[in-house]
């Protein structure tokens, strides 16, 4: 399963439960429209932290590496290599 595969996985089972997978684009956004709050958040970098086997400092955890789908399997794609 690729990292894409994994993160839309985890996202669609842990805080979209319910959801057409068809709702969640590379666009998606996921900080500021409910789809990650700061509990969510932390346990979303926690996942990453242990499939993809590196640490996310606090000030990587923003729009630029978390802001939708795509952006952050550039960012896990980016740091796991």
């Amino acid at each position: 399963m690729s990292a894409r595969e994994k993160i839309r996985q985890r996202i669609l089972t842990n805080y979209l439960v319910g959801e057409s997978p068809e709702n969640l684009t590379d666009d998606t956004p996921l900080l500021g429209y409910g789809v990650l709050n700061s509990m969510s958040t932390l346990d979303l970098v926690n996942y990453i932290e242990t499939e993809f086997l590196f640490e996310v400092a606090p000030q990587e955890v923003n729009d630029t590496n978390f802001g939708t789908v795509a952006s952050l399997v550039a960012f896990v794609q980016r740091r796991a290599s």
